[in-house]
């Protein structure tokens, strides 16, 4: 954190300092920004205790008008940046996104830089490809061993 807060101090003011992405628990995060080790917060609610974690951590950042950026999964933080003001980016990375594409239906479009979910599809609208998500694991596992 202390790294953090010299490179926030003594860098370029044009460059905005994010990080958080591996936290999972709130004393995490609020120690983050008590140390003022970022310009902009980042969480992952796949790490973060879902979607329920990720809206305490919206809350901190909201409490310290500090803004949240959402660290990859893009088919999941597309609906939390609609929804939560303070959220500034998610993060598209091409290869999570095909490998998301490879395991669920129905994901968000990239459109001119925007993620576009489909709003007529009830809550995120993402369906498990099943079969897919079979043989997938079969293939892993038997790597694995």
């Amino acid at each position: 954190l202390d790294g953090l807060r010299l490179l926030r101090d003594r860098g370029p003011s044009s460059i905005a300092i994010a990080a958080g992405e591996y936290g999972y628990e709130a004393t995490y995060f609020r120690r983050m920004l008590t140390k003022g080790a970022v310009d902009v917060l980042q969480a992952d609610a796949t790490r973060c205790c879902g979607i329920t974690g990720f809206l305490h951590v919206e809350a901190l950042c909201r409490a310290e008008c500090l803004p949240l950026s959402a660290h990859t999964a893009p088919a999941l933080h597309a609906h939390l940046g609609c929804a939560l003001s303070w959220v500034c980016h998610v993060e598209y990375f091409h290869d999570h996104v095909r490998a998301e594409s490879l395991l669920f239906r129905n994901l968000p479009k990239l459109v001119d830089g925007s993620l576009l979910p489909d709003r007529g599809l009830p809550g995120h609208g993402i369906k498990l490809r099943e079969d897919e998500a079979v043989a997938a694991f079969e293939v892993f596992s038997q790597e694995v061993r």
